[in-house]
Formats: C-alpha cells, sequence, structure tokens
C-alpha cells in the first residue's frame, strides 16, 4: 500500500472544516472519512501480483554510448491498470527516467523502455522492478517489488580506435618492404621466380629449374603465424588513477589496439588479466570479431587489493603455448612490487619467450620535479626527481634481461605500445 499527494490534499481540504467546526466529533469524522477513503481506493485498485514481468536482454554496449534497458509487462487480471513502475538502477547506469508511466489494459501488454547511458564499465544490474497501481480516486494503491534481474554489460571504450588506421597502413607498408625477398627475409614460402646474380644458391629449386629449363629460386617471407599474449595486471597498482583514469582502464586501451592490430598482421593473439589467479581469458581463434571477443572479456574486470603474484605468470604462458610469442605484461613500473614479483621471473619468462612490459607514467610526476616556488614545492620535486631515478634505473635492470619496456603517459601508451610492436616485426624479432 502507497498514499498519493491527492491525498494530502483533502487531508488539508478537511482540515478547513476542523476549524471551521472545531470539536471533537468533526475531527474524528473527517479523520475517519480520509481512512475510509484511502482504504476504498486500495481495495478497488488492481492487483499488481497479476503482472508478470519479462527482462528483454541488452546487447553490450560501450562505455559513453546511449543504449536502451526494455521490460515487457503482462497483465493477467481482469480489470486495467494504472501507476508507475521503477527500476533499480544503480545510479552509474545513468537511468535518465527512473519512473516511468504504467497504463496495462485487461489481459494487456505493455513494453517499458528505460534510456540509459552508462558512465562506468562492468556489469551494470537492476536488481527489482517496483509496480505502483492507483486506484480510481488517486488517494492510494497497491505496490509490489519484483526480484527480476536486468543486466548490461559495458565494454571499454576503446578511445585509442582512432590510432588504428594509421598502424595498420604501417603494417602494410611493411609487408611491402618485406615483399621485396631478400636473403634470409624470413622461413615462410611465398612463391618462385627467376634466379639474378647475388640469389643464394640454396634458395634453388632445381625440380621448378627442370620443368623450365631455366634457374628459378623460392622466395621467403616473414612468419605471419606468430603468437602474442598480452597479460593485464588487474592486483592493487592497477587501481590507482592517473589523470583520472584508473592504471587498469589505460592498460585496457592498449591491450585492445595492440591485440586488435596483432591479429589484423595475420599473429595469434591471446589476452589474460590476471592478479594471483587469472581473472579473464580471451582468444583470437574464438568465433566472432576478435575487438568484441577481448572486449566482453574485459568488461568484468576490476581491480583487486591484493598483490600480483608474478610467480605464476610463467605457468599462465605455458597454459597458452609453448611456442616462441611476443608476452606483453601491462603493468606498473613500481620498483617495490616488481623486485619481488616479477624480477625473480624474468629469467624464465625471456629465455623461452621475447618479453615487452607496458607500463603507465604519472605526468604530474613530471610537473612536479618543476615546482621551486616553496619549500613544500622544492621537497615535493626532490621526491618526483627520486622517484624518476629510481624508475629509470629499473628500466636499465629489466633491459638488461632483454626486455623491452614501453614507458608512457596514459594518452600516449596505446599508440607507443602499437609501435614497438612493428619495430619488433619490421626487425625480424618477432
Amino acid at each position: 500500500m502507497f498514499l498519493t499527494r491527492r491525498l494530502l490534499y483533502v487531508a488539508l481540504a478537511l482540515s478547513a472544516v476542523v476549524v471551521l467546526l472545531p470539536a471533537p466529533a468533526t475531527v474524528a469524522a473527517c479523520a475517519g472519512l480520509l481512512v475510509v477513503l484511502a482504504i476504498l481506493d486500495v481495495i478497488l485498485a488492481s492487483s499488481p501480483r497479476a503482472v508478470t514481468v519479462e527482462r528483454v536482454p541488452t546487447s553490450p554496449v560501450r562505455l559513453g554510448q546511449p543504449t536502451q534497458a526494455s521490460t515487457v509487462l503482462r497483465n493477467s487480471g481482469s480489470r486495467p491498470l494504472r501507476g508507475s513502475s521503477r527500476d533499480g538502477w544503480q545510479p552509474s547506469a545513468g537511468a535518465q527516467r527512473p519512473v516511468l508511466p504504467l497504463d496495462l489494459a485487461a489481459q494487456g501488454t505493455q513494453q517499458l523502455i528505460q534510456p540509459l547511458r552508462p558512465s562506468r564499465r562492468g556489469d551494470l544490474s537492476s536488481e527489482h522492478l517496483t509496480l505502483r497501481c492507483l486506484g480510481p480516486m488517486g488517494l492510494a494503491g497497491r505496490q509490489v517489488t519484483r526480484r527480476v534481474q536486468h543486466t548490461v554489460r559495458v565494454l571499454p571504450p576503446f578511445r585509442s580506435r582512432r590510432h588504428l588506421p594509421s598502424k595498420l597502413q604501417r603494417l602494410r607498408e611493411l609487408d611491402g618492404q618485406t615483399a621485396v625477398q631478400i636473403r634470409g627475409a624470413g622461413t615462410e614460402f611465398d612463391s618462385l621466380r627467376d634466379y639474378v646474380r647475388g640469389d643464394d644458391v640454396r634458395s634453388i629449386d632445381w625440380r621448378a629449374t627442370a620443368r623450365r629449363q631455366n634457374l628459378v629460386v623460392r622466395t621467403w617471407r616473414p612468419e605471419r603465424d606468430r603468437r602474442v599474449i598480452l597479460c593485464l595486471d588487474s592486483s592493487r597498482t592497477s587501481a590507482a588513477r592517473i589523470e583520472d583514469e584508473p592504471r587498469l582502464d589505460t592498460g585496457m586501451e592498449a591491450a585492445l589496439l595492440l591485440g586488435v592490430l596483432a591479429a589484423s598482421a595475420g599473429d595469434r593473439v591471446d589476452f589474460l588479466a590476471f592478479d594471483r589467479r587469472v581473472v579473464s581469458r580471451a582468444r583470437s581463434a574464438a568465433n566472432g570479431d576478435f575487438l568484441h571477443v577481448m572486449a566482453e572479456a574485459m568488461a568484468p574486470v576490476e581491480p583487486e587489493l591484493v598483490e600480483a603474484d608474478f610467480s605464476q605468470l610463467p605457468q599462465h604462458v605455458r597454459s597458452v603455448t609453448s611456442q616462441r610469442s611476443l608476452v606483453v605484461i601491462l603493468t606498473s613500473l613500481e620498483s617495490a612490487s616488481l623486485e619481488e614479483g616479477l624480477l625473480p621471473v624474468l629469467p624464465m619468462l625471456s629465455a623461452d619467450h621475447l618479453v615487452m612490459i607496458a607500463a603507465v607514467r604519472d605526468p604530474d610526476i613530471r610537473r612536479r620535479t618543476l615546482g621551486r616556488e616553496s619549500a613544500g614545492d622544492v621537497y615535493r620535486a626532490a621526491a618526483a626527481e627520486q622517484a624518476t631515478l629510481e624508475s629509470d634505473a629499473l628500466k636499465r635492470q629489466l633491459s638488461a634481461f632483454g626486455v623491452e619496456v614501453v614507458d608512457a603517459e596514459p594518452h600516449s601508451l596505446p599508440p607507443q605500445v602499437a609501435d614497438a610492436y612493428i619495430r619488433l616485426k619490421a626487425s625480424g624479432r618477432l
């Protein structure tokens, strides 16, 4: 049961009668009339329990894009039903009209369309739907809450998509350069052509030479079916906000750009997010668009306030493939966590794979090194300078293991990781 403002207005009107005829009997009569009207309206109201609720699945949507949540109501009662409904969406779902009007005919159906504009990545849900059915006088009514869940998956925004055309163009240019085959350009057979002076005699195809009656050599191209494994750190360090964005979300942007780029280049790509365990996986061999598959796998990943267990990383990589691969670890360059966790396992990992570490650099540290206006600014500048020196020392230490290090500010990290991948492709290291 619920009461409306109209009942309040009736109560105010009856209070005027009490003022004009101030007597206990008048007060009792007015109060009794008010109660009788409210109870009568509740009795005459249609029962919301006769309404069945069906949630219509909503397709995943990218963060920042609008969507709609649809719910179908069916009235199995013999009386029409009017009132309102309220969906229990969390604030980050961005429900623009939480309360929707309800007008159901007897044995009729109504579709409720709730516009949403999510402001947070992940699985957003409404756990219940509240139905209010008004009585004929509009003074009171019946209310029921149905526990029917509705979930919308919000994918990462992939703002770095704008860099994809230029990176794909560079890959095509790279393929064009390697099309002019030279000695040692690869191990994958491409085509046959006539022998010219300077060609490696070991490339002569004697069977084709016998058929054509002139020397024919095989040409080779760089291998395309390479493995790229993207390892996204979702431990406590990924929760830090840099430039008003969690480090985890920046890592996702870099992983999405590199994953789509590598898959377009013909490489097999695997993605895994981990902290003390693997929390999400995706692979380019899965059916459907790999960008969508990887974004779906990333969507529910949230930072966990635990230390990353880097000691399990070689085992996670082995579970994906034993083939030599490019292993990209998207983490932070915090000396404490890396020295205790990642550095001890790097020799084992880099012995079998080419390792790249991609980390987000906080631009606030660089800005603080320039402050000299007060004593506090000087101390902050000294601390920032010390952090910079420690980061540089850590990068040199990582380079000594043969690890590629990409350390860039949030908006620059995704394209720089893609550039490093293209550079490794061009140099034949991948």
